[in-house]
């Protein structure tokens, strides 16, 4: 994570020096100092990557190739040359090109975008490799959690599963690669042998809070899949009401209150 960090301020000021020489031309301007751009430049960086991180771009378990991932991006690269404009105006108090503030938007949005998206993938098959960094376990041998560890599987999620328990058996001994290790009575055992981090509840509602309370005793990461609850249509989203977590589903909307959610 610290590297991938760093990568990108490096990134960030990489393309605005690209931008000031396809601009200036591949000289150093007495018009227009280098040095002065790249103050201006070094300064901005770090807030713009703290205005990244905000929007929650470096978490691991996102897809940087989704388009709301490159909004996110996006907006993060015009807070950055707008800082950028106001640094270098206020202390060098000079006007310069439009055209090499479009340039830079364009560099940084594009860059930083391409760059997540090989950076995560490379992340991710390293995040995978035996042992695995998140071992998790499934709980449930269902339709929902068989197509839940098929796409997990093949978009190389760092969740990697590594064991299912059924509470009420399963005929199968394994699914898509994954061995079925039996009941929950084995729990506790599966906990110390695949020092599981992460468990993913697909069935079984009336364990929950055994499950959940497992987890905490073991420091590991509990989620729980909606259909669990009998919530099957995949039109449910997470929010808060008041800092109180909750569980929404909506009436069928339009594409456009996704930007108002």
């Amino acid at each position: 994570m610290i590297l991938w960090l760093v990568t990108d301020l490096l990134l960030f000021v990489g393309m605005y020096t690209l931008a000031y020489f396809l601009r200036v031309g591949w000289i150093f301007s007495s018009d227009f100092p280098f040095e002065q751009f790249l103050y201006a430049t070094a300064i901005v960086s770090p807030v713009w990557l703290l205005v990244l991180a905000t929007t929650r771009t470096f978490a691991l378990t996102r897809s940087q190739a989704t388009l709301r991932n490159a909004a996110y991006i996006t907006y993060s690269a015009l807070v950055g040359v707008s800082l950028f404009t106001l640094v270098y105006y206020f202390q060098f108090e000079q006007f310069f090109s439009r055209m090499l503030l479009t340039l830079a938007f364009v560099f940084s949005s594009v860059a930083v975008w391409v760059w997540h998206m090989l950076y995560s993938a490379a992340m991710r098959r390293i995040l995978r490799q035996d042992p695995a960094v998140f071992p998790t376990l499934i709980i449930g041998a269902t339709r929902e959690s068989k197509r839940l560890i098929e796409r997990l599987n093949a978009s190389r999620h760092p969740l990697k599963p590594v064991a299912i328990l059924d509470g009420r058996g399963a005929k199968e001994e394994e699914i898509h690669g994954v061995p079925v290790r039996g009941k929950l009575n084995k729990l506790e055992d599966i906990f110390e042998q695949e020092h599981i981090t992460h468990l993913i509840q697909c069935s079984d509602l009336e364990q929950s809070l055994n499950l959940l309370s497992a987890c905490r005793k073991r420091g590991c990461t509990y989620l729980l899949l909606p259909s669990v609850l009998g919530i099957v249509e995949r039109d449910e989203r997470v929010d808060t009401l008041e800092g109180q977590p909750v569980t929404i589903v909506s009436p069928k909307e339009h594409w456009w209150t996704w930007f108002f959610r």
